[in-house]
């Protein structure tokens, strides 16, 4: 097949949509079909070697949230090269100026289009807007998401949600992680010895943004929690973002190891003993799955990836969402507690271990082959 993929966002951003959707294009193009990720050009970007072909438009930095981007409208280019060599299925990934053209221009051809479902931007309205903007961000997500033949989601209880909303074509479509990257193999002592710990010292991490979204209060008192009976312990932080300055004034204690990838960040998460999460803005999280890949005793919310995949008390320990106090409590039992940070860790590792990339890229090929036969033998688009 020929599979066109429109994001705007896609590495060397980090994020977790960014690196799904690079996933998902290598996947596809490593299995034989033709694909070309359509997407804004980056500031200082330098051509990489993929299998997937990139084709850069043009774009503008997303106001209030530094480092993302934005693809600027862009239906008449889309519509001038799917005329010129058409695809039999486009895959939009975000809900955002370049992915409405993308999907306007599909529906005006003619051509199979499934959209992603990633990231809660109507959450998001109340930190970097205004709340008052919740409902008309949920309008709009509903109103773009409609005109797709599927929406993609990658959990049960999102797909639920998205129907009550009014959408009734949420296919799931689960994630996965790489666990020969994120493995406690690569547990590093030096690393460790760096960080100021011998191996028996606890160490608590977080990956990710470092954003008023992401709950980073509760995460200082649930280290702190984790921390009381051990004052020695020490809490990593791997990413950026707004709040990292704050947080490094506030708490000089801390270690702030910057934006990691590849193996350095697979070393970071292994040579860790707990990952404390209490974020609820993830409509997944790839980075729960990364810590369980890792041997990691994970605390997250009974939300998105740890409800899908964390059995509390098993394979790590999940908390109602929004239940603070609880969250601040169970951070205290793994900081005291290394037998039940031990054990938590090895389940993590085996559950995650039966999750298939191959079972997930052959769904997502499926999928996107049915639709495009939808389309050729002439069962309407959904409205």
């Amino acid at each position: 097949m020929r599979i066109a993929i429109v994001t705007e966002t896609y590495p060397p951003e980090i994020n977790g949509v960014a690196l799904t959707v690079q996933a998902l294009a290598e996947g596809l193009a490593a299995r034989g079909h033709g694909v070309e990720v359509l997407r804004p050009r980056q500031p200082g970007e330098i051509p990489a070697t993929a299998r997937a072909t990139s084709v850069l438009l043009p774009g503008m930095a997303l106001p209030r949230y530094p480092g993302l981007r934005l693809g600027l409208p862009a239906a008449g280019k889309l519509r001038a090269r799917w005329r010129h060599a058409r695809p039999d299925a486009v895959y939009v990934a975000t809900e955002g100026p370049l992915g409405d053209s993308a999907v306007r221009a599909a529906r005006a051809l003619g051509i199979a289009v499934a959209t992603g479902f990633h990231t809660r931007f109507d959450h998001y309205m109340t930190h970097y807007v205004s709340a008052a903007l919740e409902p008309l961000a949920r309008a709009w997500l509903r109103h773009f998401h409609r005109r797709a033949q599927a929406v993609l989601v990658p959990t049960r209880a999102l797909q639920a949600e998205l129907q009550t909303l009014g959408l009734d074509n949420v296919r799931l479509l689960r994630r996965t992680v790489d666990t020969r990257l994120f493995n406690p193999a690569r547990r590093d002592a030096a690393l460790r010895a760096q960080w100021g710990v011998d191996a028996h010292t606890p160490v608590a991490i977080y990956v990710g943004r470092l954003a008023p979204e992401k709950n980073l209060a509760l995460a200082v008192r649930a280290f702190q929690a984790f921390a009381a009976r051990n004052p020695k312990a020490r809490y990593v932080w791997v990413g950026e973002g707004p709040q990292r300055a704050a947080l490094a004034a506030a708490h000089p204690e801390f270690i702030f190891a910057g934006v990691q990838r590849g193996e350095v960040l697979a070393s970071h998460y292994a040579s860790a003993d707990a990952f404390l999460f209490p974020s609820l803005s993830e409509t997944f999280g790839n980075v729960v799955l990364e810590a369980m890949a890792s041997g990691l005793a994970v605390l997250a919310y009974d939300h998105a990836a740890a409800h899908e995949h964390v059995r509390d008390g098993v394979n790590g320990l999940c908390v109602a969402a929004g239940a603070q106090e609880a969250f601040v409590e169970a951070a205290f039992r793994l900081g005291h507690d290394a037998s039940l940070r031990a054990q938590l860790g090895a389940a993590a590792r085996s559950s995650i271990e039966t999750l298939s990339p191959e079972s997930i890229m052959t769904d997502f090929e499926t999928l996107l082959a049915t639709l495009a036969h939808e389309v050729r033998h002439g069962q309407p688009a959904t409205a």
